[in-house]
């Protein structure tokens, strides 16, 4: 009888539920539910819409039930660096906000009156992001001092929603590293720094690694959903899980999780905290069996939803890649510009960066896809140079995972434009990679090492040639 676990990814745009379980030596995947998600503009502010995002939750885990198909175990991933924040009984207090809210302006320097920016990275490692968590608690003490007087405890968003299931408190270790507070030489809580911002010790829970079961569902869930099953961490951080399902024995692996954001980096056994790295903006996040995830952040193909969403909205995405393929248009805009962040009109925003460039100014869904997508291939090729650069390493080819890897124009590019072979797939990255780790507790996989070949062994590769 096959032994099935469930992964529940949550994106910034929508969420999913997969089913997973071996057979015949291959992972067989399943998706049972998916729902919407974005974050809500309330009382001024964006913020996410946690009490309906677990109501979501438990209706695809009631779904699993009715189909007979009952999960040993579950694991939720989402985005990084947000959080909410939760009293003595368990009660959350104020709004979780979103890493889009303009709440952070100005926080920095709140930061920097404490700690130099060149210090902050020589002991974190995390490149800077204004809506890291250090930044939004920098927020919190000037615009909500007494909820965070009053919180006992917070929890990072996957956190949040393995407590709803268990009643555990508990920190996953890879989406914690996001935040910019925690020492990559001890892998824990960066206490000096924390106590030197006046941050509450309390409300930071103890460090627990991915693969830990950290119990069952509460007696009240197990009655409304009408199953029992264990509560696993898995690498919590989206790209974390999708770093988990690169299909690769390479020793210097390199890889873009491609989504919402491009995620470029490869794997460290330790942080690179140099000054030469700061200079290059990469970050040290932390990653499976206390890997370190050496990447940089690229705006990614958010800048295609955004455009898709303003003026194609009917229109697929592979029919966008298509139109973009046949322009001839060349021009580009820096992907890594923070103007492309949260743009009242994307569109907008990359035809005026190609005008103030004195560039041809793309008109229509197509030529702007078309410069978004080769402006993203040129800044994988820097990215790669600048990676081979610091490292002192050279790195053969790139996998491509995530819903990015669908793109197969951005493939074709990126292979130009690196002078490498692209290997595109699988898709559903990380929700494969929070379901091996689930599997790897179970002992259902040895190991990493024999996950990544098991996830060769059972989905699609493309190949893509310079």
């Amino acid at each position: 009888m096959s032994k099935y676990y469930l992964a529940v990814d949550i994106g910034a745009s929508s969420g999913r539920h997969i089913l997973a379980h071996l057979e015949d030596g291959r992972m067989q995947l399943e998706e049972i539910h998916r729902f919407p998600n974005g974050m809500v503009r309330r009382q001024g502010h964006l913020a996410w819409d946690l009490i309906q995002l677990f109501e979501e939750i438990k209706r695809g885990m009631i779904k699993c039930k009715e189909m007979g198909k009952i999960p040993e175990s579950v694991g939720i991933d989402s985005w990084g660096v947000d959080y909410a924040l939760i009293d003595r009984d368990g009660r959350r207090l104020g709004e979780a906000y979103g890493y889009r809210d303009q709440r952070t302006g100005g926080a920095d320097e709140l930061v920097y009156k404490k700690i130099s920016e060149d210090q902050l990275y020589a002991r974190t490692g995390i490149q800077k992001q204004i809506f890291n968590t250090i930044y939004q608690l920098a927020a919190d003490q000037t615009m909500r001092p007494q909820i965070l007087e009053q919180a006992d405890a917070m929890l990072m968003i996957p956190d949040y929603f393995h407590f709803l299931l268990s009643g555990v408190k508990a920190q996953e270790y890879t989406n914690a590293t996001t935040g910019q507070l925690v020492d990559p030489k001890s892998r824990n809580w960066d206490w000096d720094l924390i106590d030197r911002l006046g941050y509450p010790r309390r409300i930071f829970q103890p460090m627990t690694k991915p693969g830990t079961c950290i119990g069952e569902l509460l007696p009240e869930l197990q009655e409304e959903i009408g199953f029992n099953c264990k509560i696993v961490l898995p690498a919590s951080h989206d790209t974390a899980s999708a770093v988990m399902a690169v299909p690769s024995q390479d020793s210097n692996l390199l890889y873009i999780s491609s989504g919402t954001w491009s995620l470029m980096g490869t794997e460290l056994e330790e942080a690179n905290c140099s000054p030469e790295s700061r200079a290059a903006n990469f970050t040290n996040e932390g990653g499976y069996n206390d890997r370190f995830r050496y990447l940089k952040n690229i705006m990614g193909l958010w800048m295609i939803q955004s455009v898709r969403k303003e003026i194609a909205p009917d229109m697929s995405f592979a029919e966008i890649c298509r139109l973009a393929e046949k322009e001839k248009i060349k021009s580009l805009v820096d992907a890594n510009d923070p103007r492309f962040l949260t743009p009242a009109s994307m569109a907008r925003e990359v035809q005026t960066a190609c005008e103030e460039k004195g560039q041809e100014v793309p008109q229509g869904i197509g030529q702007l896809a078309s410069v978004i997508y080769n402006s993203l291939a040129v800044c994988y090729g820097r990215t790669i140079q600048e990676l081979e650069a610091v490292n002192g390493v050279s790195y053969e080819r790139i996998h491509v995972v995530g819903g990015g890897a669908n793109a197969d124009y951005l493939n074709q590019l990126t292979a130009r434009a690196t002078g490498r072979e692209v290997l595109a797939g699988p898709t559903e990255a990380t929700a494969i990679g929070n379901i091996l780790a689930q599997m790897i507790a179970a002992d259902q996989v040895e190991d990493l090492q024999a996950g990544r070949k098991l996830i060769r062994d059972s989905f699609e590769i493309r190949s893509y040639q310079p």
